[in-house]
């Protein structure tokens, strides 16, 4: 994880900010289907499909799909296909190397 202007400046977006604490504890925050539902992406696909994030964030799918997108370059998402799908998780191992960095450098 390097810490450069480009992730200060993808999370300096509320959304986007929004979208890592949906992504945290997606049972609890991805409200838009149920638990199970939300349990069965998470273990079966990988993540939360894109469409969950979209219906959550009330924007249009090209401005979630960027900030998704945004947020993947700067290695604080993975993302998985399946089929005509993409599902999306924190990386848990960034962002822990991320706050890490953030204490001793910072």
């Amino acid at each position: 994880m390097k810490i450069n202007t480009k992730l200060f400046s993808v999370l300096s977006n509320q959304t986007r900010l929004n979208i890592l604490k949906w992504l945290k504890d997606p049972e609890t925050q991805i409200t838009t289907v149920s638990c199970e539902t939300v349990r069965f992406m998470m273990q079966e696909r990988g993540g939360i499909c894109v469409q969950e994030i979209v219906k959550k964030a009330g924007l249009a799918q090209s401005t979630v799909s960027k900030y998704l997108s945004d947020l993947q370059d700067c290695g604080l998402l993975l993302s998985e296909r399946h089929g005509k799908w993409t599902y999306y998780r924190r990386d848990e191992k960034n962002i822990q190397l991320l706050v890490q960095q953030l204490a001793t450098e910072l």
